[in-house]
């Protein structure tokens, strides 16, 4: 049994939703970030760099328990472990691995950036609304996503034509375009992508963990403890 260490955030729904395509059972075991969870000794445990999603395998490597931090390093170590969503030959998991770190150090970073100079520096006290950073981050993202419509011109999905992580690594922060301020008029293979993906089963149930909870993180002491201003 995987125990899983989740909040309902692009991060979060990357491994909920690998573990509905997968058909994994887990425990799921909340970390409130807006209360500063993610803080508490027993999550630095499995997570020294205080960032949620992190899983615990019972049933790692040898038998033995193993607990691994980082989404994408969850998101191989899953599809090693089934060997499931990594493509058939080693072309391909080139090919995955190519787009997983392309959505590690691109997408979720540019628009995580996004997000905060665009919809949370703004209501900050006092208000932080920057120009610049809003236009370099909004900027960045149309970039890599005009990067993504290029790559699923020629092929249905992020790394080839089979479904992979790297799907389940770009999608929980692409589907978000709109809070990101980007314009899908000149991306329809995007804009297919992000649609096929969205009525999968999998992707839906995976989004869906604990989605109520989501609002817990939209009050100022919160908002505090997420940028780093105040301790939990």
């Amino acid at each position: 049994m995987i125990d899983l260490h989740y909040w309902p955030t692009p991060n979060g729904w990357k491994i909920t939703i690998a573990l509905a395509e997968l058909g994994l059972p887990y425990n799921l075991h909340l970390v409130n970030i807006g209360a500063g969870e993610q803080f508490r000794p027993e999550f630095l445990a499995i997570a020294p760099n205080n960032r949620m999603p992190a899983i615990v395998d019972s049933e790692g490597p040898d038998g033995a328990p193993v607990s691994i931090f980082e989404s994408g390093a969850i998101l191989q170590y899953l599809a090693r472990k089934t060997g499931m969503f990594y493509g058939a030959t080693e072309r391909d998991r080139i090919a995955v691995d190519q787009w997983l770190m392309w959505q590690m150090g691109g997408v979720g970073p540019m628009a995580g950036q996004a997000h905060h100079f665009l919809h949370y520096a703004p209501d900050l006290d006092p208000p932080q609304v920057l120009p610049y950073a809003q236009n370099r981050y909004r900027n960045e993202v149309a970039r890599l996503y005009g990067v993504l419509d290029r790559q699923l011109a020629r092929h249905r999905y992020a790394a080839g034509d089979f479904l992979s992580i790297a799907d389940f690594a770009i999608w929980p922060w692409a589907q978000g375009w709109e809070r990101q301020e980007q314009t899908l008029r000149d991306k329809p293979h995007f804009v297919r992508w992000l649609q096929e993906l969205g009525e999968r089963p999998g992707f839906i149930a995976g989004k869906a963990v604990a989605s109520d909870r989501r609002s817990a993180n939209t009050d100022r002491k919160a908002q505090d403890i997420l940028f780093g201003k105040q301790k939990p």
